[in-house]
């Protein structure tokens, strides 16, 4: 193991999901692009639904996942970009307002106007976790997304503020820190995930990024290139896989298994004659049943998915201002079928996200299920790169 200090910066990203934990490792090209070092993915049992509820398994799979990305790296990581996520993720929307000292605008007057848009009264057991600003206002002038350098008496922001549940968070922390690690910053994990797969146009036409993982599915939706309302639908890959193994009457792992090499979420698309062979349960022998069987126990469920996103996207409001629709990322998104099912559910464009605009292992995280933790580098590299514009201000997580 290299103990030397690396020239490039060394980021690190770890996605702690229901079903596995994934530790990414990029270094910063002089492009100023990540260049994917190394990737470790461990299974993990200990979480459900974004929520901690076995510190122990959870802290071993966290060490399992680094050990392999240091190894495949060749680089020492001692701290981490650390994604949230869950049910107990809640975001609502606050203004704040404040003179402009010298009649123009600087990076400190933002610092002032966001802190003030901060000034609300957040539940002793939330934390916040994000600042993101929607807007600007510089005398009544809306619309404006870098005020600096502009003339004017009075600034205001529009932000959105996303809070999660102290105790949560702190489960994560900790987990985090037993397995040797430090935590160089908490992201909210769809919003790592939209860094990786989204493109500015598309933030700016208005997108909806479903993250679908192990336990649940999380959404993000920006309006006019920024965060608008984030929501979580807890059905996620897991309930897919035990759908299979009832409806099949096959173990659980057998049931991943056939669900990743032989699921489809459209029965319509699969062939008649096509057979798959089905484990049995408890020592039974193993059957050869029709593919169609499989795929209309997983259309089932892949309907009911989508109708909980599509009716989430209703809820929310935003509906008419997605321009660019929907991207489904995640593990869960790699199902074959789905996205011809989202086209017909919700009526608007659907595709694929994988990580986009990095270099290095790239066939190795070019899936959906990487998006998460390359994102989390793309996010760092942001922070990075926005602090070292500004003046050394308070550095807490803005955009």
């Amino acid at each position: 193991m290299s103990t030397s200090k690396p020239k490039a910066p060394v980021l690190a990203g770890l996605d702690i999901g229901s079903t596995k934990v994934s530790f990414v490792i990029g270094t910063v090209n002089p492009d100023g692009k990540i260049e994917v070092a190394g990737v470790g993915r461990a299974p993990n049992t200990g979480i459900r639904q974004g929520v901690v509820v076995n510190i122990e398994a959870t802290t071993e799979s966290i060490k399992k996942a680094k050990e392999e990305a240091e190894l495949m790296s060749g680089y020492s990581i001692s701290e981490v970009w650390v994604g949230v996520a869950g049910t107990h993720i809640s975001s609502f929307d606050s203004k704040g307002m404040v003179a402009i000292k010298n009649r123009e605008v600087t990076a400190s007057e933002i610092d002032r106007v966001i802190e003030a848009a901060k000034a609300v009264a957040v539940p002793a057991d939330r934390t916040v976790l994000h600042v993101l600003p929607r807007e600007f206002k510089v005398d009544g002038q809306d619309g404006i997304t870098d005020p600096i350098g502009m003339s004017g008496i009075r600034l205001e922001a529009n932000v959105h503020i996303v809070t999660g549940s102290q105790s949560a968070i702190n489960n994560s922390v900790k987990c985090v820190e037993k397995a040797g690690l430090k935590i160089a910053g908490l992201v909210l994990g769809q919003l790592a995930s939209a860094t990786a797969v989204i493109s500015n146009d598309e933030k700016n036409l208005g997108v909806c990024v479903v993250d679908m993982g192990g336990g649940a599915c999380n959404a993000l939706y920006f309006v006019n290139g920024s965060v608008a309302h984030s929501s979580t639908i807890p059905v996620g890959g897991q309930h897919f896989t035990h759908d299979v193994a009832v409806g099949l009457r096959t173990p659980q792992f057998a049931a991943e298994s056939l669900k990743i090499k032989h699921g489809c979420a459209m029965a319509s698309m699969v062939n008649e004659n096509e057979t798959i062979e089905v484990e049995g349960v408890g020592g039974r022998k193993s059957r050869v049943i029709p593919r169609k069987d499989l795929a209309d126990v997983i259309e089932a469920r892949a309907e009911e998915t989508l109708n909980l996103i599509a009716n989430d996207i209703r809820m929310s409001g935003v509906m008419p201002m997605l321009g660019s629709g929907i991207v489904l990322t995640g593990g869960g998104s790699q199902l074959d079928g789905l996205v011809e099912m989202g086209e017909f559910i919700f009526d608007i464009p659907v595709r694929r996200g994988s990580p986009r605009e990095i270099g290095g292992l790239t066939d190795v995280v070019k899936s959906g299920e990487f998006s998460g933790a390359v994102g989390l580098l793309l996010y760092a590299l942001g922070q990075k790169k926005r602090f070292a514009s500004f003046e050394p201000t308070t550095r807490s997580q803005y955009w």
